[in-house]
């Protein structure tokens, strides 16, 4: 008889010091490490998600869920195509070559204000649509012109009709004749086209419309990306504390929120000549309100959870509790409501320049081309060009901002 046979009672002191099975029993399995022994086969730890690229898997969720609303996704996609174009409206709409060979020497009107002595003439600044300084140019060289050779300021005075001129497309030549012979030619192909007509002072709308589309963004992205970060921080720390500092802050909001943002604007246009810097900060006295209430609301419903708690028994500071732990939560609804904020952004500053208390006079702005929409009716494309481009801005913003927010949305997200 065996130590695995006999009785409990006849097992020596040193199997039972050992811990050696009992008759039948499986060979004892060790956990990894050399810890206590286990009854069943060895069980290895769950592996973590595999994390592709900088992505986690939530966020790749995330991802999915936007680019599935494909109304949302393409809005998107187009948008910030027309942004980045718009971004190098220098080189797509303007009244200076991009590049100039000129004896010998490569120059870049665009970028570099020359002086028409280097041309053979006097002035301080070229202008480079003149007859001369063309010919000077074509004996001695080439030039690269942009597609619509038309600046957002550009003076026309050779256009085929009177002031706000049509779109040249939709000239007859008997109308174009005049204009076209004083240039060589004979018919509207002879003269540079104005694809969507010109305004009351001879200016293109297209390149204006190009132009206006970059600041409007611009004005926009700046205001929203600055007031989303203060609503952030005083939304913040609203929801945090609590008590008194939340109640003095609501109390101050609600009357801070109250001040007419147009009267304000008007009252200080009186005194302070209205520019791009002027109204960004007149816009963002007010504008960060709209953030403070979302955040507020997520930072109070997550102040007592068990994380937070945990975190303050283990000595983190407030500030860290607010930012590594509560903030990624609130971000996700201030993400959701950046492009309705963006939005609502550029339609204040095209309603500001249609009143006439935006950007300085002659600045491209599609508030000041629909308001000359408005005083020539019978300029249809003046109206039209601007309602369709602000329709169209929009519209995608909107669209795009419902594709955030179903890419957010909990129950899609964890579904």
């Amino acid at each position: 008889m065996n130590e695995y046979t006999r009785p409990d009672s006849a097992r020596s002191p040193e199997a039972t010091a050992l811990g050696a099975p009992m008759p039948g029993a499986q060979p004892p399995v060790l956990r990894p490490g050399g810890e206590e022994p286990l009854d069943g086969p060895p069980v290895e730890p769950p592996a973590a998600p595999a994390r592709h690229g900088f992505l986690s898997p939530l966020n790749r969720r995330r991802l999915r869920n936007f680019r599935g609303n494909r109304l949302g996704y393409w809005s998107f996609l187009i948008f910030a195509a027309l942004f980045v174009v718009s971004l190098f409206a220098e080189l797509i709409a303007n009244d200076r070559p991009i590049l100039v060979s000129y004896k010998g020497a490569w120059l870049t009107p665009v970028f570099v204000d020359y002086p028409e002595e280097r041309f053979g003439g006097f002035l301080a600044q070229t202008d480079y649509r003149s007859p001369e300084i063309a010919r000077e140019i074509a004996e001695n060289g080439w030039a690269l012109w942009p597609p619509i050779p038309f600046s957002y300021n550009t003076i026309n005075t050779d256009l085929p009709t009177p002031s706000p001129s049509p779109p040249t497309w939709m000239l007859t030549d008997q109308q174009c004749k005049a204009a076209a012979e004083a240039r060589g030619g004979s018919t509207c192909r002879d003269l540079p086209w104005h694809w969507l007509g010109t305004d009351n002072t001879t200016r293109d709308v297209l390149a204006r419309v190009i132009y206006g589309f970059r600041i409007s963004v611009l004005f926009g992205l700046i205001l929203a990306a600055v007031s989303s970060v203060i609503g952030v921080i005083a939304g913040a720390v609203q929801g945090y504390f609590g008590g008194w500092v939340d109640l003095s802050f609501q109390r101050f909001i609600e009357i801070w929120g109250g001040i007419p943002t147009l009267y304000l604007i008007i009252i200080i246009s009186a005194f302070i000549a209205p520019g791009f810097f002027v109204l960004l900060g007149i816009m963002l006295l007010f504008s960060w309100v709209a953030l403070v209430s979302v955040v507020r609301a997520e930072f109070l419903r997550a102040r007592n959870f068990e994380y937070v708690r945990a975190a303050r028994a283990l000595g983190l500071s407030n500030l860290r509790i607010m930012t590594v732990h509560l903030l990624p939560n609130a971000m996700v609804a201030t993400l959701t409501f950046l492009p309705f904020i963006l939005n609502g952004s550029i339609t204040t500053l095209t309603s500001l320049d249609f009143l006439g208390f935006g950007l300085p006079p002659g600045s491209p702005s599609l508030g000041e081309l629909l308001a000359q929409g408005k005083d020539n009716l019978n300029a249809l494309w003046l109206g039209l060009t601007a309602f369709f481009v602000i329709a169209a801005m929009l519209s995608l913003l909107v669209f795009a901002g419902e594709a955030v927010r179903d890419a957010f949305d909990p129950r899609k997200t964890f579904s």
